[in-house]
């Protein structure tokens, strides 16, 4: 069966186009920046952190409800205040109650951050809450030993940038006994997402992450500090498709030409 020429050039194209996918998407070495994620796994609950006060404070003591977690450093001029404010937000939105169905972790992974810097970022994000729901958003800073243990439990993922660092945005939720349970990615977050992960967080029961994609599809500009659509993967998984399609359609057709050419031949 005499193919075209375009079929030829496409079949030495594909297989290559897929091996650059591949390598792109499920290679197994762990990203230098991003999340590598955990679910199911617990926590190493007897990390001590300082909370605002500049106590020591044990991770185990402040995780016992549905509780999320937001890794930020205070000086972060991209990422960490949008997240911030998108949790602030989205609790706002919820019919649950921080305190009562959930409290909120922020831990520092900055080690130079203070106990002081803790109180004043916190501020910024409980303008609208009592006293008593405050106390169950708490701001955690700690050493790098502790520090260190806990984002490489939860598969966070940063690097130093001169005086800053790239990171992820992304949220983790864990259950009473600090089993994580769910990621949420970006600065902004649904009600019902966040609501069901906290439902869920309250049972013990991990889930994966839908939109997990949004993480491949977008990149971090250092420069303008923010995420950006990465074009160049999109393109080439939309060429690999496109490819793929008229690969299956050539072959059809081919199929479709022989049988009426062997009907005809019978015919005559």
């Amino acid at each position: 069966m005499k193919m075209p020429k375009f079929f030829w050039t496409l079949l030495i194209l594909l297989p290559i186009c897929g091996l650059q996918g591949q390598s792109t998407i499920y290679d197994s070495n762990e990203p230098e920046i991003g999340v590598v994620e955990h679910l199911g796994n617990t926590l190493p609950m007897d990390l001590i952190f300082n909370n605002e006060q500049g106590e020591n404070v044990r991770l185990g003591d402040v995780i016992n409800k549905p509780t999320i977690i937001t890794l930020v450093y205070f000086d972060c001029p991209g990422l960490c205040s949008p997240l911030l404010d998108g949790v602030s937000e989205v609790m706002e939105q919820m019919d649950l109650t921080l305190g009562t169905d959930y409290d909120v972790l922020t831990v520092s992974f900055n080690t130079q951050d203070t106990p002081e810097r803790a109180v004043e970022k916190k501020k910024n994000f409980l303008k609208k809450r009592s006293n008593e729901q405050a106390e169950h958003w708490v701001y955690l800073t700690g050493d790098s030993a502790n520090i260190s243990q806990l984002v490489d439990a939860i598969g966070f993922k940063y690097k130093k940038a001169g005086n800053d660092w790239i990171h992820a945005a992304v949220i983790t939720i864990v259950s009473p006994e600090g089993k994580i349970t769910r990621y949420l990615y970006g600065t902004r977050f649904l009600p019902f997402d966040l609501k069901m992960a906290i439902g869920e967080a309250a049972k013990g029961i991990p889930r994966p992450t839908i939109n997990r994609v949004l993480e491949f599809c977008f990149s971090y500009d250092p420069t303008g500090r923010r995420y950006v659509l990465d074009v160049t993967k999109i393109s080439g998984i939309v060429i690999l498709f496109v490819g793929l399609v008229i690969f299956i359609t050539l072959i059809i057709r081919s199929r479709n030409k022989k049988r009426k050419s062997e009907a005809q031949s019978t015919n005559s």
